[in-house]
């Protein structure tokens, strides 16, 4: 049965415990501002259900009493995110913190919308939990997405306003939830990675093209442009090369793998992969350290731009790319620091090696956050 859509403090309460827990009822009182008594009636529903569990440890209430902190069983529903590239459809099975618990990926043969939705279908039905309901499915995608439903623009498939979520319900028979494919990173970042316990952080992905996030006052902030690409095209080096719509040294033609492989292979008069150009970095060949110690540059100064602007002291790196870090992170964080008031708090730098995998646990955060909004999770 359908259950009920859930009131803004219910889900907010589901969103605390979720990204926090194990909490104690203490402090989710003290972040939603409610009595124990009202703390009480929310969770009763999600514990009779088995989406909450209490967890182990027993702390001291404030009536004196014992309470147990509040925690989501991650076992309770599983979900499937998918990450749609312009060649390929990328798939993870997950839990309810968009732990990885399988993999798969479909070749897109062309951009055809119903050839897509075909591989989607194939992979989810190859991810499909034996013997178990599936709570729903997250897609990301690289572009603008209305109401986690209709992708308005998709460059890379070459899309415009394609009602994907509908599409795939019908073909699929779960709940879809569809979004921009960095804001579903960010997410995943903010409710499952190394900066959970910030309230306030930076993403920086490096990949195809070069990607920002923003999680403010513990909300992942959008606006009607996100999807549009705006931090792939930040001026970071005057004297770089140009991207492909003609700004030199831009956070896209200092920064993206086919810029970096690109620029390495001019060099050498051959065409390299981005694995070769790291490693030739790597043992110093001089044509390869110098695109991967500019790149590091680039990054140190974007990263330093985002921390001064926005007031974060805390920047998760992500994304396919993100093995530049290993090559040019010295170069990248001698910038950073460089570009900083000397007074200033330092920014940690969090690496999310998870390469690709990044992404589509960022759609099956999705498709979490989702089924919390719409409280389909199945009874326990």
């Amino acid at each position: 049965m359908t259950q009920p859509e859930l009131s803004e403090t219910a889900h907010d309460l589901a969103r605390q415990v979720l990204i926090h827990g194990p909490i104690s009822r203490g402090e989710l009182g003290r972040r939603l501002g409610l009595s124990p008594a009202s703390l009480t009636r929310l969770s009763k529903p999600f514990l009779d259900r088995g989406l909450f569990v209490e967890a182990s440890d027993v702390v001291q209430g404030a009536t004196g009493r014992p309470a147990k902190p509040l925690d989501v069983h991650v076992d309770a529903a599983r979900v499937i995110g998918v990450k749609l590239s312009g060649d390929a459809a990328f798939g993870v099975l997950t839990d309810l913190r968009a732990g990885a618990l399988a993999q798969g990926v479909q070749s897109l043969g062309d951009h055809d919308v119903a050839s897509v939705v075909d591989a989607v279908a194939r992979l989810v039905d190859e991810l499909r939990p034996a013997g178990g309901e599936l709570a729903g499915v997250g897609v990301s995608i690289g572009g603008n997405v209305a109401d986690q439903r209709t992708v308005t623009r998709a460059p890379f498939l070459e899309w415009r306003d394609v009602p994907l979520a509908d599409l795939l319900e019908e073909r699929l028979g779960v709940p879809v939830d569809v979004e921009n494919d960095v804001t579903a990173l960010t997410t995943a970042e903010q409710w499952f990675g190394p900066a959970r316990a910030e309230e306030s952080f930076a993403v920086v992905t490096v990949g195809a093209g070069v990607g920002y996030g923003l999680v403010m006052h513990d909300r992942v902030v959008t606006t009607p442009d996100t999807g549009l690409g705006l931090g792939g095209h930040l001026p970071l080096d005057p004297s770089g090369p140009r991207c492909m719509d003609g700004h030199p040294g831009c956070s896209t033609a200092m920064l993206s793998i086919p810029s970096i492989r690109a620029q390495v292979g001019i060099a050498l008069g051959r065409e390299v992969d981005y694995d070769e150009v790291l490693a030739l970095a790597a043992s110093g060949q001089p044509s390869a350290r110098a695109v991967t110690d500019a790149a590091g540059r680039a990054l140190g100064r974007m990263m330093g731009l985002i921390a001064n602007l926005t007031m974060v002291d805390a920047i998760v790196l992500s994304g396919e790319g993100v093995r530049l870090w290993d090559v040019a992170g010295e170069a990248a964080t001698a910038v950073l620091t460089a570009d900083r008031d000397p007074e200033a708090a330092p920014v940690v730098v969090h690496v999310d090696g998870a390469g690709f995998d990044s992404w589509a646990r960022g759609a099956a955060a999705v498709a979490i956050q989702g089924g919390l909004a719409r409280f389909r999770f199945p009874a326990a």
